[in-house]
């Protein structure tokens, strides 16, 4: 039976911090000069790992998404997608920047990978060194193209997606320029609404609306139409007739989704989160390693999400709660 919260939402999708490491600085999810690292003692080892998805898989959980900092700076990163590859999963999933990937596609699609996530921000080289603080961009755009080569589209059996966080005065100038991507490739390329988290100097200047890069996508495509989205997707998908992919929007801050959320959230270091902007926590490494049976695992957190709220706080409110950086949420 599903893991279910107190408004009656079940929780089938679980994502899964690999590390707080990465080999970026982008401007929104992390300060110029990194953070405090949690030593390696109290990360999560593979073994725990994979006992926690098992366990949560055990309940209903049938989607897994990898997570970072960036996931594939964790040295065993195959080994644990090949580890969870073997658990049955409808969906195993990987969020990466993509400058290790191009490598290591081959080794994570033979180990299970279905579903692979690239964040990249903007098509201009000099831009994604402002963003990112590092150069790279050709780099993950050869992996793009070694993903479509490998199978990954959104018209075959392994779904391949941009995410691109919309910042004003920084890269929503490129809306257009990522919707010509999508309409002539068979990606969905993804706008995010930039989010507060500790450390990242959100100021609410920064947020560029979903309908505002809609808007600017119709001023240059035409209209969108929308697409069939379920109850609990994340984003508003769309197209044009005659387009290879598509887009998508995930309005976080104008246009919150926690009605339909499914998700679950284990960071690099044991701790459940219930809610991505909910700074409560719970320590499932601590109670493994205080010998925690299963059955004890999914009985506390199906304690925590008794506690889930309805819905996260409104974004100034959250710019001034405390909670941790993103990058070591696995964002």
């Amino acid at each position: 039976m599903a893991l279910t919260d107190g408004f009656g939402r079940p929780h089938t999708t679980l994502r899964l911090g690999l590390t707080e490491r990465c080999n970026l600085r982008c401007v929104y999810c992390m300060p110029a000069e990194g953070i405090p690292l949690t030593p390696t003692r109290a990360m999560l080892t593979t073994d725990e790992i994979e006992r926690l998805a098992r366990v949560l898989v055990g309940t209903g959980v049938d989607k897994v998404r990898l997570t970072g900092g960036e996931p594939l700076v964790r040295k065993d990163a195959v080994e644990v997608t090949e580890r969870l590859g073997r658990l049955g999963l409808r969906s195993l999933a990987l969020t990466t920047n993509g400058l290790l990937l191009e490598d290591r596609l081959p080794a994570l699609r033979a180990a299970g990978l279905t579903d692979l996530t690239v964040s990249l921000d903007t098509l201009r080289a000099d831009r994604f060194q402002e963003i990112t603080r590092r150069p790279g961009l050709d780099t993950v755009l050869g992996a793009l193209d070694t993903a479509l080569g490998l199978g990954y589209a959104i018209d075959g059996p392994r779904s391949l997606k941009v995410n691109v966080v919309a910042m004003k005065g920084v890269n929503e100038d490129e809306a257009a320029d990522f919707a010509a991507w999508a309409a002539c490739a068979p990606i969905e390329v993804r706008f995010i609404e930039v989010m507060p988290f500790d450390g990242n100097g959100w100021d609410r200047t920064e947020l560029v609306p979903w309908t505002a890069t809609r808007d600017a996508i119709e001023a240059v495509h035409g209209p969108l139409t929308p697409l069939d989205d379920g109850p609990s997707s994340t984003a508003r998908t769309f197209t044009r007739p005659g387009w290879r992919g598509r887009i998508g929007f995930v309005a976080s801050m104008t246009a919150p989704f926690c009605a339909g959320c499914t998700r679950l959230r284990i960071t690099a270091d044991g701790a459940l989160k219930v809610c991505l902007f909910g700074a409560r926590e719970l320590s499932l490494r601590d109670a493994l390693r205080s010998g925690a049976t299963d059955a004890e695992v999914v009985a506390l957190v199906t304690a925590a999400l008794a506690g889930k709220a309805a819905a996260h706080a409104g974004m100034d409110v959250l710019a001034a709660t405390d909670n941790r950086p993103m990058i070591t949420i696995g964002g």
